[in-house]
């Protein structure tokens, strides 16, 4: 997992436009011009919608769990105040012509990228801040869902002052990527499988072993202190008649989007087939931190699944401009489908749209 932290802040220094180290200037050879990479061809959806994006900011406690901070950042449909020539609008008043919208949980770090496309197409976004990536498996896994969850809660049933009658709290979807596309499958209706997990630590059975790489995210922490890590979960989640641990989501959550996501390890096939919600991952199909994209998708219960794959893509696609259009073009359609009801949109994440872009793969992707 330290290749994990290695990876996120590459990420975060090219976020802050940091240049990168300078290395010796080589001497030019007469080699032929290369030709530049041709930009995909834009996805009908990549375009922002009418919307102009506000966002607010909440400090909250959750007085259930040992009274633990929980920051939400609230992206919304705004009224576009006059002569302003940003590209978001912090506190300005609601746009209330197509509300109630409904609403899309995440962490900040992923909404960040994806929020203000996705109020554009009339969404409410509310993001958790301050929870990232962790250098290994620990009791993060339990607390993020939990604090999605709770920011989930609290807009759905409390509606920020202001903002009454702005957000749908009975149609809501969660979204995430690479980390956070583990919360989202968390919430998606999986459960842990502790049998499943602890028999692969220290050693993995084939199918696991099968999708491990140098960069796998795979962790045997909680196992060597298993004890602690279950009484942390609290046995509202971990108490069953099965053996799977209680799956932490909302019955308001209707459609998941785990992107580039883990947890095959803590869910295994039987927490997998309890998946009952509309679930659509991305997947890079050279993904060299989570490789097990195809296996949770192939073990998921709901019969309403999808898997979208990006040939030729690694983790850090989430980088490229151009892959977070693509993907934003599927986030807005697979939401607008299951969550505003727009049949319309359908076509746009079939396998029939997927199949004119060669840069798309329905499925498995089994090319070379």
């Amino acid at each position: 997992m330290k290749q994990v932290a290695i990876l996120v802040l590459l990420a975060s220094l090219t976020l802050a436009g940091c240049a990168p180290l300078s290395t010796p200037t080589p001497t030019p050879t007469a080699t032929p011009l290369q030709t530049p990479t041709p930009r995909p061809d834009p996805l009908p959806l990549s375009e922002a919608g009418p919307y102009f994006p506000g966002r607010r900011s909440y400090a909250l406690v959750d007085t259930s769990r040992d009274d633990r901070p929980v920051e939400i950042l609230l992206w919304y449909p705004a009224i576009k105040p006059e002569g302003y020539l940003g590209t978001l609008a912090p506190d300005a008043e609601p746009d209330l012509r197509g509300a109630p919208y409904p609403l899309i949980i995440s962490s900040a770090k992923v909404a960040h990228v994806f929020a203000p496309h996705l109020i554009s197409y009339g969404f409410v976004v509310a993001a958790v801040n301050r929870i990232d990536t962790y250098p290994k498996m620990n009791e993060e896994m339990i607390d993020q869902p939990l604090d999605l969850l709770f920011a989930l809660d609290q807009v759905a049933s409390r509606p920020p002052e202001g903002l009454e009658g702005l957000i749908d709290g009975e149609h809501a979807g969660a979204m995430g990527y690479s980390f956070d596309g583990y919360n989202t499958l968390a919430m998606s209706g999986a459960r842990i499988d502790p049998e499943h997990y602890l028999a692969q630590c220290p050693t993995p059975d084939p199918t696991t072993q099968a999708i491990l790489g140098k960069l796998s995210a795979f962790d045997c922490a909680p196992a060597a202190a298993w004890d602690e890590f279950a009484a942390h979960a609290g046995g509202a989640i971990t108490t069953s008649d099965d053996g799977l641990w209680q799956p932490m989501t909302d019955a308001r959550i209707r459609a998941v989007m785990p992107l580039a996501g883990e947890g095959w390890w803590l869910f295994g096939e039987r927490g997998l087939a309890a998946v009952d919600r509309p679930t659509l991952i991305i997947a890079a199909t050279q993904d060299e931190l989570y490789p097990e994209n195809v296996l949770i998708f192939k073990h998921l219960g709901v019969a309403d699944k999808r898997l979208i794959s990006f040939v030729g893509r690694g983790h850090m696609m989430i980088m490229d401009g151009d892959m977070v259009a693509r993907m934003s073009h599927f986030v807005v359609a697979f939401f607008g489908y299951h969550l505003q009801g727009r049949q319309d949109l359908a076509e746009y994440f079939s396998e029939d749209f997927v199949a004119k872009y060669p840069d798309l793969a329905w499925g498995e992707y089994t090319g070379k």
